[in-house]
């Protein structure tokens, strides 16, 4: 069952997140990484900024989360992980399509460039990655990240993003 996450799930938010951000140990640039890899305060400040979260529930334990920011013209998919143990599974197929079905609005997806999984993950869902000039443009007006983050990241387009 997919629902919308409440304060009550704060924690295993974290849980999912930080677990499954294990999978960057060693692959993104190591001045990114830091354990843990999102601490409350941040994940407090994503959501003060707009991000609703969505899990994927099995028998009342929560596998996997998944935000949606709206974005004035554009809604951003935010934060997606699945736990270790059931990735495979479908999981973050089955958010991403509950998220796309919230919203007319064309969609973006930001993600590490040595993610390589994540970013054939949206591929397979038909997200196409942007040439380095548009996703510059992109972060630096839809994400509030670092440099470093922007230089070391990509940006895919659902399927509804104009063709150049």
């Amino acid at each position: 069952m997919i629902r919308i996450c409440t304060d009550r799930d704060l924690d295993s938010i974290l849980e999912i997140i930080n677990d499954g951000a294990q999978a960057y140990r060693g692959i993104i640039p190591q001045d990114r990484w830091h354990e843990p890899y999102m601490a409350r305060r941040e994940l407090s400040r994503e959501i003060e900024d707009g991000v609703v979260f969505y899990g994927y529930e099995e028998e009342d334990f929560l596998a996997g989360v998944m935000g949606i920011q709206d974005r004035c013209d554009v809604s951003l998919i935010r934060h997606a992980y699945v736990r270790t143990a059931r990735r495979n599974h479908g999981i973050g197929s089955r958010l991403l399509d509950f998220l796309q079905s919230t919203t007319d609005k064309p969609l973006l997806v930001g993600t590490w460039a040595a993610a390589t999984w994540a970013i054939a993950f949206y591929q397979k869902k038909g997200y196409r990655v942007l040439p380095p000039h548009q996703k510059d443009h992109l972060l630096k007006k839809y994400w509030n990240i670092p440099q470093r983050q922007v230089d070391t990241s990509v940006v895919l387009a659902g399927p509804g993003w104009p063709q150049p």
